[in-house]
Parts: structure tokens; C-alpha cells; sequence
């Protein structure tokens, strides 16, 4: 490929409305335009890179079994509504009408069509195990579309669905999935992780994680150096600390902390270390009857230790919250507890107005401090057992750095991550709801076994700027670099030595099956390595008068371009090849 035959625009500044170095950078390298909130055009560098992504995956899928096939953008509604998905889903599912008033979406992922295929065509169990997946354009109608690729309404993505006879079944179709999604990471060029994550909406009972490392990352992991231990901070399991109970060794007293609504604050007053303190957090769940008619909220009251912070995903799995929950608001807190947020505790709460959980972090603390549930003050001395009810007791936090790992071979550590991929082991939420079933070998009915396998294909060519840039530009690895070398003729017009040492190398690294790009475009030195650093190719060649009088060219890794090293025009071909195989 030559500069003059491609499409080459890019830009000295951002716009100001670019948030993040990925969206930045897509941008002044003309990899993207935005044409409204959330919705970009890839223009040609940057649909290369998706490309390039794409044929990763896709040959990664074909080699694990899986079968390529292509849904529709559009779905009718009824399937969502069989599905239970139609009002679950949320404003984030774009809706609409055709011309006949029918209710239609726009895909935002597709467990509805792909388990109304298979209840159609698959009917019995020689035809199982079926994988099958596509890569098309999704749209989710986010409330904040922000950070380019990274948190678009509309996306590429590549969507995959497992079906099985059975649970055992199933669970090998996930391994075989989570084998193939290592493969695709690791030959993208990528720093990843997988962990161990929440199912959220989508549902099932087993879920990873595919996590590139990158400090911009949104996702917060957890990590045992010392073993393979790994998960979304929304999973990972804090263990108990604090050993065994200590007796009781004060009264319990109520004290005067005027203006302390924090437990920072109350614990600086009263000379005590933070991790004395209970911080209370109250929750509650809408109800409503069997006419739909709305009655009280159900209130629950979760017991933190005072230096740690809720998991909300942990705490919507407790029987009371499960069908979700929100913050109580000042009435209803109020109204059970007699007091403003800031003096809250459980000490004298009706446990029939109050459901209340302790962290286990909490449940061994002895002589500690809690709200009064009267503003101004605050209770120290307190003790369970003696001064309230043991509590029920559930994992209800974050972990932090130094908590013990839960596979007991050492201690977390935290570190940033972007998601870029999630394996799923749906079971037969769908395949229920919809009645997707096969005859098994005695000719009963037997509901299908399902697992789903995304990967966003467009954002990991965000996540892969954000882990790979500097004050330059981006730095693409090889495997999905926009083109792998790039050559920079000085004077290419004005030259024929160096036209013809350029046009003959362009030729060869091609015939050599590299991805290369000749700039024919006469520019000078500076804008022209400004223009490829931006864009990020991995690997650069300079041919000019000065180096050809020896016979050398000069080559440069985006990496380390202050590494310069001549190589003989005979020797070049031979050694780029060299360069990518490393």
C-alpha cells in the first residue's frame, strides 16, 4: 500500500470533548469521527485495526468448533417479552415501532434470537454440543456515552452461544471458550487477565472476565501474586479478619459528637482507631402486592467496619434485596430509625421494622463504636450479644489491598483494568423461559444447557491504546497495528536511488505477506514521523541519499525510537522478518 492511495488524516490537537488518551488519539490519527453521542465512523486506519481484531477472533472461534453465522440489528419484541428481558433490560435497550405500530430493538445482544434458532433446528441430542457465534454492530443506549470505543452506544462486537445436553457439558463448552479467549488475548499483543466476575444482567451462575490491564482501566481487580487467584472487585470474596472475638472490656456509653456524621470524625474525637467504628448503611426494596398496589419499603440496615466500603453487587444477592434495591431516603431512614443520616446505629432498632447484616468483618469487633440514632451523639463500649442481638452475617465489602487471598496462598493486591471480554455459563435461563429443548437418547424432553461468550472488538482497540502509547501517539502491537511497517523515503520525488530502493522494499515485504505502507506523499522528515508515530506502526524504515551512499537503510522500533540501527538494503527484507518473529 502507498500513503497516495490510502486515506491519511490526522490532527495536531483533540477535540476538547475528548475525554480519554484512546479517544484522543483515535481521533487525531483519523482512526475515527464522531457523527453523534456515542456513535463514531471508523474511517480506513482505524477499520484496519478492527479488522485485524476480527480475524484474530474469528479464526480463534473456527479453531475451537464454533460455527460462524450472522443475526439481524433489528428483533422483534415478542422474544424479549418471552424472554422476561423486554421490561428488565431497561432504558439501555432502544425500542421502537415500524410502520405497522409493531414493537421492535435494536440489538444490544442476542440470547432471544439465538435460542428461538435453536429451538427451531435443534431437536435432538446427536446434533449437540452447537456453538455458534457471530461479529456484527450492537447498539446500548447508555445515559453518558463517553470515552470513544471505550463506552459507546453503538459498538462491534463479537457475540458467541454455547448449547448442550447437560450442566457437565455445558461446563466443557465454557472451557473450551475461556481456552480460545486466552488464545485471542495473547496473540493480540495484549497484557490481560481473566477474573472472576458478576453475571449481572445477562444472568447464569459462572462468569469470567477477560481484563486488559491499563491504570485508565474503569474496573478495579483483585489479584494474589503468589497464586492464580483473580477477580472483579465486585466478586472477589472478602475473608473474615480479626481473629477470634475479644470479651468485653467497657460499658457501653452514649457520647456527645456534635457535628461528627462520619466515622473519621467520630473516632478523631473520640481517640480511637477507625477500624473501632460501625458504619451503618441503610437499603431499601420496593414492594408491591398482588394487585401491584406500592407498599412500604422493606428497609435493611448493613453493618460495615468503619475503614471499608459496601459491594453493592454483593449486597443486592441478600434474600430481601434480590429483586433490587436502592439508598433509603432521609423520610424513610427517619421514620426507622428517629434520626438524620450521620448518628445512625442497630443498637434498639424492632427487627421487624429492620433487617439487619453484619460484614463479617464486623462480627468479631468487640467495644465498638456505632450511631445513637439520635443526632449529636454516638454510642461507644458497644458489644453483640450484650448490648444487641447477634446479627445475621454475610460478605457485604470491598476487599482492599492486603486482605487475605480466599484461596489462602498469600495476600490482594488491586490493580486497574479496561474489560474487553466475558464468558458466561447461562444454564437454561434462556432455554426455559423460551422452551428450547431436544429429545435425549429415550426420546424425553430435555431443556437445553447454554453458555454466551462476548468480546467487544472495538474496544479492545481502545484498551489496546490506552496499555500501549506515549507522549507521541499510540504503539500498536504487531498483531492488529493499522499496517506493521511503515516506509519513510527522504526525498522520495526528488530521488531515484532512494524511489527505487523504496518502491523494490515496499514490494518485497509484501510478497512476504507484511503489511506495509510506502508514504509516497513528499512530506518533509518531521511532519512525516510525527504522522506514523501518532498512528503508531511498530516498525519504521528511513531510506534517504545520505544512509544509501553506504548502502544502508535505518530502522526504528516504535518502541525504542531513540534505538536506531542501519541494516544493509540487502539484508532489510530478511531483517524486518526478524523483527516480527520477535
Amino acid at each position: 500500500m502507498k500513503a497516495r492511495q490510502f486515506f491519511i488524516s490526522t490532527l495536531k490537537e483533540a477535540p476538547a470533548d475528548a475525554d480519554i488518551v484512546s479517544q484522543q488519539l483515535m481521533i487525531r490519527a483519523g482512526m475515527i469521527k464522531k457523527l453523534a453521542a456515542g456513535v463514531y465512523t471508523y474511517m480506513p486506519m482505524g477499520l484496519r485495526v478492527i479488522r485485524k481484531i476480527e480475524n484474530i477472533v474469528r479464526e480463534e472461534m473456527v479453531r475451537s468448533g464454533a460455527v460462524e453465522l450472522l443475526m439481524p440489528i433489528v428483533q422483534p419484541a415478542e422474544l424479549w417479552v418471552e424472554s422476561g428481558r423486554w421490561e428488565k433490560y431497561g432504558p439501555e435497550l432502544l425500542r421502537f415501532k415500524d410502520r405497522h405500530q409493531r414493537d421492535f430493538v435494536i440489538q444490544p445482544t442476542s440470547e432471544e434470537v439465538i435460542t428461538d434458532i435453536a429451538r427451531q433446528e435443534i431437536t435432538s441430542w446427536r446434533q449437540l454440543p452447537v456453538n455458534l457465534f457471530q461479529i456484527q454492530t450492537k447498539f446500548r443506549d447508555e445515559r453518558r456515552p463517553r470515552f470513544g470505543v471505550m463506552r459507546g452506544r453503538e459498538f462491534i462486537m463479537k457475540d458467541g452461544y454455547s448449547f448442550d445436553r447437560d450442566a457437565d457439558a455445558a461446563g466443557k463448552s465454557y472451557e473450551t471458550m475461556f481456552d480460545a479467549y486466552c488464545r485471542i488475548f495473547n496473540r493480540t499483543g495484549l497484557v490481560f487477565r481473566p477474573v472472576a466476575a458478576d453475571t449481572g444482567s445477562i444472568g447464569g451462575n459462572r462468569s469470567n472476565e477477560f481484563q486488559v490491564i491499563a491504570d485508565t482501566g474503569e474496573d478495579l481487580i483483585a489479584y494474589c501474586p503468589d497464586s492464580q487467584y483473580a477477580a472483579n472487585i465486585e466478586l472477589a470474596e472478602a475473608v473474615q479478619v480479626g481473629g477470634e472475638r475479644a470479651a468485653a472490656t467497657e460499658e457501653m456509653q452514649k457520647v456527645p459528637t456534635p457535628g461528627r456524621d462520619k466515622c473519621e470524625l467520630v473516632t478523631e474525637l473520640l481517640g480511637l482507631p477507625l477500624t473501632k467504628s460501625v458504619k451503618s448503611v441503610v437499603l431499601a426494596s420496593d414492594e408491591r402486592d398482588e394487585e401491584g398496589n406500592v407498599l412500604p419499603a422493606k428497609i435493611v440496615l448493613i453493618l460495615l467496619r468503619g475503614d471499608h466500603s459496601l459491594n453493592e453487587v454483593k449486597a443486592g444477592k441478600l434474600p430481601e434485596l434480590k429483586n433490587g434495591f436502592r439508598f433509603a431516603t432521609e423520610a424513610e431512614i427517619l421514620k426507622a430509625f428517629g434520626s438524620k443520616p450521620g448518628y445512625l446505629g442497630p443498637v434498639g432498632l424492632d427487627p421487624k421494622e429492620v433487617k439487619i447484616y453484619a460484614d463479617r468483618s464486623v462480627i468479631n469487633m468487640s467495644d465498638f463504636v456505632v450511631g445513637a440514632n439520635e443526632e449529636g451523639f454516638h454510642l461507644r463500649g458497644v458489644n453483640f450479644g450484650r448490648d444487641l442481638p447477634e446479627p445475621e452475617v454475610a460478605d457485604l465489602r470491598n476487599v482492599v489491598e492486603g486482605d487475605p487471598s480466599p484461596d489462602g496462598k498469600g495476600t490482594l493486591k488491586l490493580q486497574r483494568g479496561i474489560e474487553v471480554g466475558h464468558v458466561f455459563y447461562l444454564g437454561t435461563k434462556y432455554s426455559e423461559a423460551m422452551h428450547a429443548t431436544y429429545l435425549d437418547e429415550e426420546g424425553k424432553s430435555r431443556v437445553l444447557e447454554m453458555g454466551c461468550y462476548g468480546i467487544g472488538i472495538s474496544r479492545v482497540a481502545g484498551a489496546a491504546i490506552e496499555q500501549n502509547h506515549d507522549d507521541r501517539g499510540m504503539i500498536w502491537p504487531d498483531a492488529i497495528a493499522p499496517f506493521t511497517v511503515a516506509i519513510c523515503p527522504m526525498g522520495y520525488k526528488r530521488s531515484e536511488a532512494v524511489q527505487k530502493v523504496c518502491d523494490e522494499l515496499h514490494d518485497k515485504l509484501a510478497a512476504e505477506g507484511i503489511d506495509v505502507i510506502l508514504d509516497d506523499r513528499d512530506l518533509r522528515p518531521g511532519p512525516m514521523f510525527a504522522d506514523w508515530e501518532l498512528i503508531g506502526v511498530p516498525h519504521r524504515i528511513v531510506v534517504g541519499d545520505r544512509g544509501l551512499k553506504n548502502g544502508e537503510i535505518e530502522y526504528a522500533n516504535r518502541r525504542t525510537l531513540d534505538q536506531k540501527e542501519m541494516v544493509k538494503v540487502e539484508d532489510a527484507v530478511a531483517f524486518i522478518k526478524s523483527k516480527l518473529k520477535a
